[in-house]
C-alpha cells in the first residue's frame, strides 16, 4: 500500500493505526469509514483558538461538531430503523425515547461537546428548515445530538459551538474519506490519558451472495492510561507509568458515543442487537464503562426505505434471519476496536485551557507493541 492509501492515512496525512502493520480482524471497506455505507456522509466543525488561563467566554477553546447524515441531503425525512443502547447512562443521546417506540428516527445525527448538545439539536432542526422546509411542515422534528465532555481542554462553559457551526458540518458532510482525530466534536477529547476524539471505520460482510457493509464512527472520551489494550495486549506498567507521558494530572471523566451504520437489511430489534454488541469493541481496547463515563450507542441501517415510509398500506420490509447475524456483531466489535485506536492515533500532544496538557500516544509504541 502507499502513503496516499486512505487505510493507512487520514486526508491531512494523519497515520491510522494500519500504518503500524499490525494485524487486523475482518475485511474493511474501501475508506475503512463510516462512509463506506451507501448515502452516509460525515461533516466537521472544529474550533481550536487561544491558549493560557481560563476565561468563561473568551476560552482557550477546543472544541467542534461532528455531523453524520444517514441518507443522502434530500431524503433526510425518510426513516432508518434503527436501535440504541447505554451501556453506562452518565451521558446524553437525544430522540431515543421514539426510538425505543417506533423502531426509527430521521434528521442527521450531530455529536459534540457536553453543554452544547442543545445547541447542535436545535441548529440541526434549523438547518433543516433551510435544505428541506418540506420534512418539518406537517411533521415534528425529534434529531439525534450525542456529546462526550471535553471541559479538561476547552471552555465548555463559554458556549462557543453556535447554530453556523452546526450547519457547516452538516452543509459539509461528504462522503469517501474522512478526517480522524482532533477535529469536529473531538477536537478537545481524551482517552486512556492520550490525545483521542473522533475516529471511524468499517467492515465488509458476505452473507449467501450478497455483500454488505458495516461502518462506525465513535467520540472516544474514555478510559484509563493503565487498562490501554491494544489487539489483546495491554500496556506495558513501564509504559503506562511514565512521567514523561502523563500530561496534566486529571480526574477520568470520560464517554464515548458510537454510531453503527449498515446497508444490510435488518428490523429495529436486530439495530439494538447490533448496538449491544458495541461495549465489546470498546472492551478490546479497555474501556470498562466506569461511573463517568456515559458509553451510549445507536445503529442504523439504511435498507428498506420504502417501508420507513409506507402508509395506508401493508408494509414489506426484507430482512436478514436472525440466526444469520453473527457474522455482522464480527463486524461491529471489530469495526469499533479499530475506530477507537484510529481516533488515538491519528492525533497530536494538545494544551488546552489553564496550560493542561495530553500527550499524543507515542507513535514508536506501535512500532515495538
Amino acid at each position: 500500500m502507499s502513503i496516499k492509501d486512505p487505510h493507512l492515512r487520514t486526508p491531512s496525512g494523519k497515520p491510522r493505526l494500519r500504518a503500524f502493520a499490525l494485524a487486523l480482524d475482518g475485511t474493511p471497506g474501501r475508506f475503512n469509514a463510516i462512509t463506506d455505507v451507501p448515502g452516509v456522509t460525515v461533516g466537521y466543525s472544529t474550533l481550536i483558538s487561544g491558549d493560557g488561563p481560563l476565561q468563561v467566554g473568551t476560552g482557550p477553546i477546543r472544541t467542534g461538531v461532528t455531523a453524520i447524515l444517514p441518507r443522502l441531503r434530500g431524503e433526510l425525512a425518510t426513516p432508518v430503523f434503527a436501535g440504541v443502547f447505554s451501556q453506562n447512562g452518565n451521558g446524553e443521546l437525544t430522540g431515543t425515547h421514539i426510538i425505543e417506540e417506533t423502531g426509527a428516527f430521521s434528521l442527521p445525527i450531530t455529536i459534540t461537546n457536553t453543554h452544547s448538545c442543545g445547541v447542535a439539536r436545535d441548529g440541526t432542526l434549523r438547518w433543516m428548515q433551510r435544505v428541506l422546509p418540506a420534512a418539518l411542515d406537517s411533521a415534528w422534528g425529534l434529531p439525534v445530538a450525542a456529546e462526550t465532555y471535553d471541559g479538561f481542554l476547552n471552555d465548555i462553559n463559554g458556549q462557543h459551538v453556535n447554530f453556523e457551526h452546526v450547519a457547516a458540518a452538516l452543509d459539509g458532510a461528504t462522503g469517501g474519506a474522512i478526517e480522524e482525530g482532533s477535529v469536529g466534536g473531538g477536537t478537545g477529547m481524551i482517552s486512556f490519558g492520550f490525545k483521542a476524539g473522533s475516529g471511524t471505520a468499517s467492515r465488509i460482510v458476505e452473507w449467501h451472495d450478497s455483500r454488505y457493509t458495516v461502518g462506525v464512527f465513535v467520540q472516544a472520551n474514555f478510559g484509563k492510561r493503565r487498562n490501554f489494550t491494544l489487539r489483546g495486549r495491554r500496556i506495558r506498567p513501564e509504559l503506562a507509568a511514565r512521567a514523561v507521558f502523563e500530561g496534566t494530572p486529571r480526574a477520568e471523566k470520560g464517554s464515548i458515543i458510537a454510531i453503527v451504520a449498515s446497508d444490510a437489511p435488518f428490523l429495529a430489534h436486530q439495530m439494538k442487537r447490533l448496538a449491544r454488541r458495541v461495549p465489546l469493541g470498546v472492551a478490546g481496547t479497555g474501556g470498562y464503562g466506569y461511573h463517568s463515563s456515559g458509553d451510549i450507542f445507536l445503529a442504523f441501517s439504511t435498507a428498506n426505505s420504502e417501508a420507513a415510509l409506507a402508509s395506508g398500506r401493508i408494509a414489506r420490509a426484507s430482512f436478514i434471519p436472525d440466526v444469520d447475524i453473527d457474522p455482522f456483531f464480527d463486524a461491529v466489535v471489530q469495526a469499533v476496536e479499530e475506530a477507537i485506536l484510529n481516533a488515538v492515533v491519528a492525533n497530536e500532544d494538545m494544551t488546552g485551557r489553564d496550560g493542561n496538557f495530553v500527550p499524543a500516544l507515542p507513535k514508536e509504541w506501535l512500532n515495538n507493541w
